[in-house]
């Protein structure tokens, strides 16, 4: 039986432990960070949380919509044993009809239905050592990395204020900060990522949000200056990053890939593409 459950109401361990023992388990779906990101959110649960859907939702003047929030690429459903396509289904059916207009992002483990488009995104396995991971950067990317490292580049820890403010004074399109502010406290408090800058000579140039989950980091938030963009900063940063964790067996998920020039610069590294799966459903 599935059933929809507000947050109230939730019984949150159970909900946790589900999301934390699934077959899919993604850091976006914890009920610490979905209350971060999200304004509103609800949970349709298969019987004593075997499996869970979380939605998040905004209201616009009388009407409920339900949104993917930001910095969470990817949700949908989430279970302890593997569940059968059409049971994905049931729970998609199962989203209240009070919604107008419906935006789910499923995750790569989801299945992929008559109603849902494809999404890209890329990861690479750090599964062996460094020089070898290295060995399949493109030509370029090598030479970005040479740049950085020429210029003396080093890594060390900022704040995310610091890095908002690059954001903010670097970047036409905007973000909610405050959601990312608040997010990157919980991520850090909670010791599930970590934040690192890119300096020369003690110039910040910019740097990252990662977030460690399962063997899994996200690179979820990066920014850079002008200068740290002429110096590869980034290119340095992922690049020493990968270094770190070489031969670990964690997958570095690059978090996007939608957009052809970024996933380029994602493929340089060696990544490889993962597919998910947009649900979308609208009344009118």
């Amino acid at each position: 039986m599935i059933k929809l459950i507000s947050r109230k109401n939730i019984n949150i361990d159970k909900y946790d432990d589900c999301i934390q023992n699934s077959i899919q388990s993604r850091i976006y779906a914890f009920s610490w960070y979905l209350d971060r990101v999200s304004k509103n959110w609800s949970v349709l649960v298969l019987n004593d949380y075997e499996a869970v859907l979380p939605i998040s939702w905004q209201r616009k003047l009388f009407f409920k919509y339900s949104n993917q929030p930001y910095f969470s690429q990817q949700l949908g459903v989430f279970s302890k044993k593997q569940i059968s396509k059409e049971l994905q289904e049931e729970f998609l059916s199962q989203v209240p009809g009070q919604f107008f207009k419906v935006v789910i992002h499923l995750n790569s483990q989801n299945y992929s239905t008559e109603n849902t488009s494809t999404l890209k995104n890329y990861k690479l396995s750090l599964n062996t050592d460094y020089d070898s991971l290295k060995k399949r950067f493109s030509k370029g990317r090598k030479h970005a990395i040479k740049v950085g490292e020429k210029a003396s580049l080093v890594l060390k820890e900022t704040t995310i204020d610091e890095l908002i403010k690059i954001h903010n004074d670097n970047y036409l399109y905007k973000i909610p900060y405050n959601v990312l502010r608040e997010l990157s406290k919980s991520i850090l408090s909670n010791k599930k990522g970590f934040l690192l800058g890119v300096f020369e000579d003690g110039q910040l140039l910019g740097g990252a949000l990662f977030t460690n989950h399962n063997k899994r980091i996200t690179y979820l938030f990066a920014t850079f200056t002008a200068k740290g963009k002429t110096l590869q900063a980034s290119s340095f940063l992922l690049s020493e990053v990968i270094k770190k964790h070489q031969q670990t067996g964690i997958i570095l998920d690059f978090e996007g890939g939608n957009m052809p020039n970024i996933a380029k610069f994602y493929r340089s590294f060696g990544a490889e593409e993962e597919n998910y799966f947009a649900f979308k459903r609208i009344f009118l």
